[in-house]
């Protein structure tokens, strides 16, 4: 703020820039605290390959539960080929007893991913809570 003392002949406009500098650190403040709360995507597992030299174990084998999509619109869970119908009553089933509550999808190279999303879609919807990836890389052990 400042003043003009003088003797000058008409009318001196000053911008006040104080209210345009309380305004900016308004916006500020308002972009520093919805930056953090923007939407995040899925979450996704990946499982992580097996060390050298270690041999799989039949019982977590026997846990296992991935669901496969195949070339042709085709859905296998674990080998036993099923229907997109009944895949969400199968897998409640199985996950009706377990305490975790962890499957996989795997998805041929052919298969469009709107038709994994589907899958993880009806997983989701089934029951369980985390639903993990299976990429080429990963089951070759890369």
């Amino acid at each position: 703020m400042g003043m003009a003392v003088g003797g000058g002949k008409g009318v001196m406009a000053d911008p006040n820039i104080v209210p345009l500098i309380d305004v900016l650190l308004v916006l500020i403040i308002i972009f520093m605290v919805i930056t953090p709360t923007t939407p995040k995507g899925l979450e996704a597992l990946v499982p992580q390959p097996a060390p050298p030299n270690a041999h799989e174990d039949p019982a977590l084998l026997a846990k296992t539960i991935v669901v496969q999509v195949t070339a042709g619109n085709k859905v296998m869970i674990n080998q036993d080929a099923t229907t997109w119908d009944a895949l969400g009553p199968r897998l409640e089933d199985i996950f009706k007893q377990r305490a975790e509550k962890v499957a996989f999808v795997k998805g041929d190279d052919a298969v469009e991913f709107a038709e994994v999303a589907r899958a993880i879609d009806i997983m989701r919807g089934s029951g369980i809570e985390k639903v993990g990836l299976i990429t080429a890389k990963v089951e070759a052990g890369q």
